[in-house]
C-alpha cells in the first residue's frame, strides 16, 4: 500500500487560494480519482523557491492512501499538475512511503 501526503502551497499572483477554492478542487478533480477516501488539513509552510527566495504561507496538506500501481501512480500526478495549472504554482511537494493499513 502506498501512502502519499501532497503539500499544496496557496500564495499566487492575485492573492491566495481560498478555503472554497480548495474545498472544489478536492470535490472535482481529487474525489473522482481517490473514491477511498482522502484526509486533508491546513498548515503552515515555507520553502524555498526556484529563485532562492524564503516563500512563507498557508498550506493545504492532502493524504491519499492508496493500492501502489501506476494508474494510481499518474492519478496522483494529475492531481498535482492540475492544482499547478489552476493556481499558478511553481510545484507541489509529494512525499511517498510505504503504509499498512487495517480497520
Amino acid at each position: 500500500m502506498g501512502l502519499d501526503t501532497l503539500y499544496f502551497g496557496t500564495a499566487k499572483p492575485d492573492g491566495v487560494v481560498s478555503l472554497e477554492e480548495w474545498a472544489t478542487f478536492l470535490s472535482d478533480t481529487v474525489t473522482p480519482t481517490s473514491p477511498e477516501g482522502l484526509t486533508s488539513w491546513v498548515a503552515s509552510g515555507q520553502w524555498k523557491t526556484s529563485t532562492g527566495f524564503l516563500e512563507q504561507e498557508r498550506t493545504y496538506v492532502l493524504q491519499l492512501a492508496h493500492d501502489e500501481n501506476q494508474e494510481k501512480d499518474r492519478a496522483v500526478h494529475r492531481i498535482m499538475q492540475n492544482y499547478k495549472n489552476r493556481f499558478q504554482q511553481e510545484a507541489v511537494m509529494r512525499i511517498r512511503s510505504h503504509a499498512c493499513r487495517s480497520f
